[in-house]
């Protein structure tokens, strides 16, 4: 190897650095551990963490009575059957503990006067469950508390910038994982003795998506190629009200969710009726129906003839005084304003968007993979959300999964295997070099960013909110069709900032992603929550999850677990 490498030994690698990464990374320290945390972009800005908005979901009883039994009973009912009641248990049952803890990060929770923390009322909950920090500022201060906590632990080896590509097993266990640094292309191997994923989701794979640009499913890919099941790759969550016109700059396009459970905004057809009556029985005025009803209640909409202009449907706060709303948007109002949109006069577009990975890496409560020495947790694993997330669940998610995998993986250390982690690099590094395919002469061929863009538009139309088997089969042909044509296209090889290479090997992930996707919605025969299909639009009696096993030569092998615990009919 022509290269200088880097090797790195620790007692607990995390690959991932948003709420869940570091909040793993926190508690492995806390336990006495020596952590080593990575991430191909920022410690604490990738992800999705970063630019979360709204709140999260924990049952303090401040604001309602309330439970860790009744917010089990509402995250169960909202998943449409699908959901792990275990993992589901253990993640509310510390929800209220993880939230103290980040407030001691500095996070600071919306108080009211009695210096209670607020809670407000999402949709799928039945009591004033969820937190958040004003305005618009939940994920962003959770995410910066979180990177506080982490900034001067002699305990945490910090690497930004890295693209972790294979995870090495040895006799049986995970024994470290291989990569290279984006900046300067040298290759890096980390020797643990547990490893924990915490790389979030793969939404980007979709044309109309809320995602950072890096949630391109990378944690799924190392981990099916380690040997881990993976369930419900199907299961994609579309967020009903996200920004579809005017077009906005510098605003994220899930940012009206919050405002509407404040200020009660309208949500009206092409005609501006209010519809979600007809759907799910939403009384006018409140905002109580879950994310795939509502999904779906818009594009019954557009279908009949009754959508806004562009498609969508319209968001309507012109009900609201104006001393209200500029009490509830605060600054942005003035955004809004300044780019023409005037809410005491205008109605806003929305429309479904790719928002949340409800299926993935299955895991049991101590967040342990079905592979040894590798964990897993946030939006990467399986089990919280089932067929459908509630509102404020991901982030509860994030924080009690990645402390539990961190608690568990200190508490589990055992030997390394430095040495045949090391000499793993040098066979990573050849295979890394055949995704360069350097040539002499130019070819007409299509950027990475082309390619991904192509990748994006096939599974947005072929596996999108609403399915039909025509479309899925014709999705799956042309994803494939498309990784045949990345396998094929060269590079031109780079010494550093090899930006192209990052952007081969996720597009390649994310065909193999997609891939997954179609198939499980092609033999899911049903239309469950998030998942609908026009063609078959009833829920079978009978609940299962679809498996996922990535063969060696990179095919799938599906096949279905049904459920123990069976379900009826309808929503």
């Amino acid at each position: 190897m022509s290269k200088a490498v880097e090797n790195l030994q620790t007692d607990v690698l995390v690959i991932g650095a948003g709420a869940a990464g570091m909040m793993a990374a926190r508690a492995a320290a806390d336990k006495g551990a020596n952590v080593v945390i990575a991430d191909k972009s920022l410690i604490g800005r990738g992800g999705a963490t970063i630019i979360a908005q709204m709140t999260v979901a924990v049952a303090l009883g401040e604001a309602d009575d309330d439970s860790t039994d009744l917010h089990f009973e509402d995250t169960m009912a909202g998943s449409r059957g699908l959901a792990d009641p275990e993992i589901v248990r253990a993640i509310v049952e510390r929800g209220p503990e993880v939230i103290n803890e980040v407030e001691t990060y500095g996070v600071k929770w919306a108080k009211i006067e009695d210096g209670k923390r607020s809670q407000v009322v999402s949709p799928g909950h039945s009591r004033k469950r969820c937190v958040y920090v004003d305005i618009l500022k939940t994920g962003e201060s959770t995410a910066n508390g979180l990177k506080r906590s982490i900034w001067r632990d002699e305990k945490v080896t910090r690497l930004k910038n890295v693209m972790i590509t294979r995870l090495v097993k040895h006799e049986g266990q995970i024994a470290g994982a291989l990569g290279f640094s984006m900046e300067t292309m040298q290759p890096i191997s980390i020797s643990a003795s547990q490893t924990i994923l915490a790389t979030g989701g793969l939404t980007e794979v979709f044309e109309r998506n809320s995602a950072s640009s890096n949630m391109t499913g990378d944690g799924h890919i190392l981990a099916a190629e380690a040997g881990c099941e993976l369930r419900d790759m199907e299961m994609v969550q579309f967020f009903p009200i996200a920004h579809l016109y005017p077009p906005l700059v510098g605003i994220d396009p899930i940012m009206w969710d919050p405002f509407r459970y404040k200020l009660g905004g309208r949500l009206l057809n092409g005609n501006e009726e209010e519809f979600m009556e007809r759907y799910a029985g939403e009384v006018a005025g409140k905002y109580t129906a879950t994310r795939d009803l509502t999904s779906y209640a818009i594009f019954k909409e557009v279908e009949a003839g009754r959508g806004s202009k562009h498609g969508g449907a319209y968001l309507d706060f012109r009900m609201v005084p104006e001393e209200k709303l500029k009490e509830g948007f605060g600054p942005v109002i003035d955004i809004l304003k300044s780019q023409g949109v005037d809410l005491t006069k205008d109605l806003v577009e929305v429309a479904p968007m790719a928002h949340f990975m409800l299926g993935g890496v299955r895991v049991d409560t101590s967040m342990k993979t079905t592979v040894e020495g590798l964990y897993a947790c946030g939006e990467l694993i399986y089990g919280m959300h089932g067929a459908n997330r509630l509102s404020g669940n991901a982030i509860t998610e994030a924080l009690v999964t990645g402390k539990i995998a961190g608690e568990q993986a200190a508490d589990r250390l055992v030997a390394r295997a430095d040495d045949i982690v090391a000499e793993e690099l040098e066979r990573e590094w050849e295979r890394l070099q055949q995704f360069w395919h350097p040539r002499e002469v130019e070819q007409d061929e299509k950027s990475m960013l082309a390619l991904r863009r192509d990748i994006q538009r096939t599974l947005w139309k072929g596996s999108g909110p609403l399915r039909l088997e025509e479309e899925l089969v014709q999705a799956l042909k042309e994803i494939k069709a498309i990784r045949t044509e990345i396998e094929r296209t060269a590079l031109q090889p780079q010494e550093d900032y090899a930006l192209s290479l990052v952007e081969k090997i996720e597009a390649y992930h994310m065909t193999l992603l997609g891939e997954a996707i179609i198939t499980g919605a092609i033999e899911r025969k049903e239309s469950r929550g998030a998942h609908v299909r026009l063609d078959y639009p009833e829920q079978l009696d009978e609940a299962y999850s679809s498996r996922f096993f990535l063969e060696e030569e990179k095919e799938w092998k599906l096949d279905r677990l049904v459920l123990e615990a069976k379900v009826g009919k309808g929503s």
